[in-house]
């Protein structure tokens, strides 16, 4: 019998604290017909990233050609997660907020042809530690997709995601500074099925998050300007978008 490939994808800048917890806790053998392998993508990091990761267990080690952002590592991930045969890609930070113990969880609906595209939801789940401003910034951007897809989303900003191989081969991510509304909004105008599957989420305690308030707020916007403005076709051999739900 032929394994399906899983792939978990971890972006990383400067993760040396945080990165071996995430990649331990990564379940390599949670079904006898998928096959997980780790790959680390290294955003340009300064520190032991690459070299914690090698010992934590990575199976592969990406570099990109500096510090490129969040969204292009990303972006540079999943297209080699494609290009490694992946039939479902995860997608996880590196510091170890998001519970990489939940993976079989979030894989699950792709297996099953349930969904085409996984959000882990913290609002959904459990929150540990969010500061207040954090989480008024997630609710905002949140809306923001959901008035533009009109559909119910409860997390839009997760940095823990699954995609199966349609969509890995078709989405696209117009923005190098961050990834999570953008790909969100392209996968769904595609006509993608997407769920979001309740997650536990506690805020990192090592290292430094790159996101700057000013920042997103000055750069996020013209990016969802950008993918709204662009012509996206839904996939004729694909199934319309489904509802979100919550899956038990």
């Amino acid at each position: 019998m032929k394994k399906k490939k899983c792939i978990v994808i971890i972006p990383a800048h400067n993760e040396e604290e945080a990165i071996h917890h995430v990649i331990a806790k990564v379940p390599r053998h949670f079904r006898p017909d998928v096959e997980v392998s780790v790959i680390v993508i290294n955003d340009g990091s300064t520190d032991r990233t690459v070299e914690v990761a090698k010992l934590a267990g990575a199976d592969e080690v990406v570099d990109m050609p500096g510090n490129c952002g969040l969204g292009a590592t990303v972006r540079k991930g999943l297209k080699h997660a494609y290009d490694r045969g992946a039939d479902v890609a995860v997608m996880i930070d590196g510091d170890n907020e998001y519970p990489a113990e939940q993976i079989p969880e979030l894989v699950e609906p792709v297996l099953w042809n349930q969904a085409d595209y996984v959000m882990g939801s913290r609002f959904m789940g459990t929150i540990k530690g969010m500061k207040i401003h954090r989480r008024l910034g997630n609710y905002f951007f949140t809306c923001i997709q959901m008035i533009l897809l009109r559909r119910w989303i409860y997390d839009g900003q997760s940095g823990f995601r699954v995609f199966s191989r349609p969509v890995l081969r078709d989405m696209e991510i117009v923005h190098d500074y961050n990834y999570a509304q953008v790909m969100t909004l392209n996968i769904v105008r595609q006509g993608y099925r997407m769920v979001e599957v309740p997650i536990r989420y506690q805020v990192r305690t090592t290292g430094q998050s790159f996101i700057k308030f000013w920042a997103y707020m000055t750069k996020v916007f013209p990016a969802i300007y950008k993918e709204m403005s662009r012509p996206v076709s839904p996939k004729s051999d694909q199934p319309r978008y489904q509802e979100v739900k919550k899956l038990s």
